[in-house]
């Protein structure tokens, strides 16, 4: 017969790097632990877990096991709720996961606020690299860009577009960019994610033939005289004239607007990175969850331009821009 301890083992199984990792997340002895899946293991007649003097790794069955086991938890966790009236106040853990700096900047002073309308919430941000809802260990993943292959669902929050931004200085000195292969003889500034090629800057504008609905598509491979795999030091880079960077609108907003970088190649557009909220498909979503997806929808517009237009050079000002 299964126990919730054991649902509660495999859950805490996917989410530890290791056996004793695990066993201070459930408040018990790596021996106990151990003791406590060799029993699991025997009642499944399976092999759950691959022991190492290192490193844990689940099965084929026991990630499954585990990912079925966190499914029954939360909905557990949410039965109560099910039978609250709405006027009851929230309770219970909210997990949520982030990237640094948008998490940081936008994400942890909003969750301050919701935490306000709700006293009765234990409220645990995860601030991440890459917090992609692969280890089932949060019910909210915020993640920028779009969705390739996940099982859980897409909320939109933000719409976010990237741009290209130089300080003014560096203009000065340089001049502006007017078409993607002009980026060749720039000083580039790459912010190293995840797996992506991050060299390679794909551009699209409208035909200049109104009779032609397709896009003009350029792609330039870029040659990084800077490289660094956070987000904030890039645009700091660039705002201290060291190159061109290509960020998120919600991050150079400010930066374009208090004059300190200025947008590059308008007429030319890269792919968005709307701000997204994760959530599984599973039934039973607890009424925190909701609560928190609406606080976020209502905080940022449902969803809204995250910034005013601000100041840029365009392509027609070419190079003399950078002087005036």
């Amino acid at each position: 017969m299964i126990r919730i301890e054991d649902l509660q083992l495999a859950a805490a199984l996917a989410q530890a790097p290791s056996l004793s990792a695990a066993a201070r997340a459930l408040n018990v002895t790596p021996p106990a632990l151990s003791m406590r899946l060799r029993k699991l293991e025997a009642t499944l007649g399976l092999a759950l877990a691959v022991r190492t003097a290192r490193r844990l790794g689940l099965t084929p069955e026991g990630e499954r096991f585990a990912r079925e086991a966190a499914e029954l938890l939360a909905r557990l966790d949410a039965l109560p709720q099910a039978f609250q009236r709405d006027d009851r106040q929230l309770t219970g853990t909210l997990r949520i996961a982030a990237p640094f700096g948008y998490g940081r900047q936008r994400i942890a002073p909003m969750l301050a606020r919701f935490s306000r309308l709700h006293p009765g919430l234990r409220l645990q941000l995860d601030l991440r690299e890459t917090p992609w809802p692969d280890r089932h260990d949060s019910d909210v993943v915020i993640h920028i860009g779009t969705v390739r292959d996940s099982s859980w669902v897409a909320r939109t929050l933000a719409f976010n577009e990237r741009w290209l931004c130089a300080s003014p200085d560096y203009l000065r000195r340089n001049g502006a960019p007017s078409e993607p292969r002009e980026l060749l003889a720039h000083a580039c500034i790459s912010i190293r994610e995840n797996d992506e090629d991050v060299t390679l800057w794909h551009f699209h504008r409208p035909s200049a033939d109104a009779s032609r609905s397709r896009k003009v598509r350029e792609t330039v491979r870029i040659v990084p005289a800077f490289t660094t795999n956070d987000g904030t030091v890039a645009r700091e880079w660039a705002e201290q004239g060291l190159g061109l960077v290509l960020r998120s609108e919600w991050d150079a907003a400010e930066a374009v607007a208090r004059g300190a970088l200025v947008r590059v190649m308008v007429d030319w557009r890269l792919d968005s990175a709307p701000v997204l909220a994760l959530v599984p498909t599973r039934r039973g979503r607890t009424a925190r969850v909701q609560a928190l997806l609406q606080f976020l929808e209502d905080s940022m517009g449902k969803p809204a331009r995250l910034a005013t237009p601000a100041p840029s050079v365009s392509t027609r000002a070419r190079r003399s821009a950078g002087s005036s």
